[in-house]
């Protein structure tokens, strides 16, 4: 059989995690999967035909050792994919700063570097809330995952400023309007194998929250995109594949914002694509490896 890597963590306990569902189809096409562990120092990359970068859902807590390890697998004989250059123009959220340039619609962006010894005051937290004229903010890393470090702020809450400088230290951060219609409507997700439309889930959070992921609660609904949504995200993907050459697998974030459907982000380095959702999205997903190696 040839072989196949899926790039992973140490302990997935405390995740949710569907890439399991991929492995009978990948069997079929004549592959086996071994799940390895981007910590793992000993694996010889060349015993793999591919990597697949699926679920090191611990990256952002060490983002050089990350793609220092990629760059080993990049040299090997395996085929990394979502490749080197895409996980570096990915990793940090500045990336859509391009995409905007590209005529993709963002959520307005204030981009900040960390603040080292530069503690942030009430006084810089409330220009925040100025200068995009709203009541409540998102503050989150620029390199995250999962939601880390990811701070709602309202105009008329105590700000706890020694939490938020300790998060910044060594972090560049951005800050976004926070956006109603993610508790409100949603935000939803539509998955591309190969530049192909595969399915799409509507991500709500659980009451009193904003985070949309399982692990805090949030719930799952597979939807049938409209026109609007599909064109939206259509307008991503030829963003995307103007800047770099066709990803394996994307996942497009996107939530309404002023009527409109815009980007929160596009997931190109380890999203979930929550194979459990749609039926035949595992097998289109061992397809698109597939067509990969051909």
């Amino acid at each position: 059989m040839r072989k196949c890597a899926f790039l992973s963590m140490d302990c997935l306990d405390e995740f949710e995690v569907y890439d399991e569902l991929v492995e009978p189809y990948l069997n079929e096409l004549g592959f086996s999967v071994d799940a390895v562990s981007w910590r793992n120092t000993g694996v010889d990359w060349n015993l793999y035909e591919l990597v697949v970068i699926r679920t090191p859902w611990d990256y952002q807590d060490a983002p050089e050792a990350f793609l220092s390890v990629l760059e080993q697998i990049e040299i090997s004989q395996a085929q990394l994919q979502n490749s080197l250059d895409i996980v570096r123009w990915n990793i940090d959220k500045i990336y859509l700063q391009e995409l905007g340039e590209l005529g993709v619609r963002l959520i307005p962006t204030k981009w900040h570097n960390r603040l080292g010894e530069t503690n942030v005051t009430k006084a810089q937290i409330d220009s925040f809330f100025s200068v995009f004229d709203t009541q409540e903010i998102i503050v989150k890393p620029r390199i995250s995952a999962n939601a880390d470090n990811t701070f709602w702020l309202k105009a008329e809450q105590d700000v706890d400023l020694a939490n938020l400088n300790n998060a910044f230290k060594d972090r560049d951060f951005m800050v976004q309007p926070f956006v109603p219609e993610v508790v409100e409507s949603g935000e939803y997700s539509l998955f591309y194998f190969n530049g192909e439309y595969s399915h799409a889930i509507l991500k709500t959070p659980k009451q009193n929250d904003f985070r949309v992921q399982e692990e805090h609660g949030g719930s799952l609904t597979t939807v049938t995109p409209d026109a609007s949504l599909l064109e939206a995200a259509k307008k991503c993907m030829m963003a995307i594949q103007s800047v770099h050459t066709m990803p394996l697998y994307a996942r497009l974030d996107l939530v309404k914002f002023n009527g409109e459907f815009c980007l929160m982000e596009a997931e190109l380095i380890e999203p979930s694509l929550y194979f459990n959702m749609d039926e035949q999205s595992p097998k289109r997903f061992a397809n698109a490896i597939k067509a990969r190696l051909t």
